[in-house]
């Protein structure tokens, strides 16, 4: 019932409002392209912000295969892997080590090395003295005891090694290092 102002109730009395004009298509569109734009403009913004270059990513240390593939290019052939070899007793050398055989270029024969990989260099500097102490043990003659340092990578041996053959040795492990973090 409707009522009328300052009046009673009037039986029969409808309220009419005059008609509202459909709304057209364009306006439902508007807001719909407008957040379209809106999220198209943002997730352009996301993308170009994530593709700013500043430079090439620096490479970081490879894993064993790695390794072996950076020594095979340096004309370092491997052969006899062993993994969780220190050499020694220190058990917790075991987790990063590897003995191995390599030889090639001026190596004629191979020569039995361990590779210790550490995770980062704060565990390499923080074990790198075990290795010395590991090496005691298998090392014959400590006069001719060789070593290669490629953060966080080691690699020891009974030397003398040929010159050629201890290059290559650095070059390769320095590369496979990357930038030793």
């Amino acid at each position: 019932m409707a009522r009328l102002p300052g009046g009673a109730p009037q039986p029969g009395w409808v309220l009419a409002f005059p008609a509202m004009p459909p709304r057209s298509p364009r306006r439902r569109a508007r807001p719909r392209a407008a957040a379209r734009l809106a999220l198209v403009s943002l997730l352009t913004l996301l993308v170009g912000a994530c593709a700013v270059e500043t430079g090439p990513p620096e490479p970081t240390p490879a894993r064993f295969d790695g390794i072996v593939l950076a020594l095979q290019r340096h004309g370092i052939a491997v052969s006899d892997v062993v993994s969780g070899d220190p050499g020694c007793a220190d058990t917790e050398l075991v987790a990063v080590a590897v003995r191995l055989e390599a030889s090639g270029l001026d190596a004629a024969t191979p020569y039995r090395v361990y590779l210790y990989r550490f995770r980062d260099r704060a565990a390499f500097d923080r074990l790198r003295t075990r290795v010395d102490a590991c090496a005691r043990a298998y090392v014959s003659d400590p006069e001719t005891f060789a070593s290669v340092e490629a953060p966080p990578f080691v690699l020891v041996g009974q030397g003398p090694w040929p010159p050629d053959f201890a290059a290559a040795l650095r070059a390769g492990l320095t590369e496979a290092a990357g930038n030793g973090s």
